[in-house]
């Protein structure tokens, strides 16, 4: 059984029909500094449950657990 992520309108937006977004880009949907997203990443290996895809030096957030989060749901 599969289950459809409904994803916000302003994350809609930011991401532009991308399946992954920036470390800028999560931390302005969630209303935090990128150091506080990185920071997390670097203690725990994700943000909130997320876990992100490492692209060279760049760290790739998945639209679908933002927008589970955002939800109020857990991102795993």
């Amino acid at each position: 059984m599969m289950q459809t992520i409904s994803i916000p309108p302003n994350l809609a937006e930011l991401a532009k029909g991308r399946d992954y977004i920036l470390t800028d880009e999560i931390a302005r949907a969630t209303n935090h500094q990128p150091q506080t997203v990185r920071k997390s990443y670097c203690m725990t290996g994700a943000y909130f449950g997320i876990r992100p895809v490492k692209l060279g030096n760049r760290l790739l957030w998945p639209v679908e657990g933002v927008a589970k989060l955002l939800s109020g749901g857990t991102a795993q």
